[in-house]
């Protein structure tokens, strides 16, 4: 048995408030809104990704277990960490301390305005 995966689109991040989320990945972290609709009243679905991405975050309203605050286990790529890590800092964004291990490239852990967790992290080349 085999499929026909190729990729993943769009992974979904619980948030209180789309507009107050839209601002700090649009405006905080730099991303492109590639979307943004009322699907239907009261479902808002907003996508967001850095530029170039192939893979996109979409911001959902809360419903059920999804709830805004969680550790959403996605790895943001940056090609500079230790400079995106100032920079966010000096932004006022909540970041973690910045992890250098030997041979593990530079990473460090950032919350958004709805306290989910995600990780930026460095990929050679």
């Amino acid at each position: 048995m085999t499929t026909h995966l190729t990729g993943v689109h769009t992974v979904a991040v619980p948030v209180a408030d789309h507009d107050r989320a839209l601002d700090f990945y649009a405006g905080t972290l730099d991303c492109e809104v590639l979307f943004d609709e009322e699907l239907r009243p009261g479902m808002r679905w907003a996508e967001v990704a850095p530029p170039g991405a192939t893979t996109s975050i979409a911001l959902v309203g809360p419903e059920g277990d999804r709830q805004p605050g969680t550790d959403t286990g996605i790895r943001l790529v940056s090609a500079d960490a230790v400079a995106d890590h100032a920079t966010l800092t000096a932004a006022g964004a909540d970041v973690g301390e910045l992890l250098r291990w030997d041979g593990v490239p530079p990473m460090f852990v950032l919350r958004d305005v709805d306290g989910n967790t995600l990780y930026v992290m460095e990929l050679p080349g």
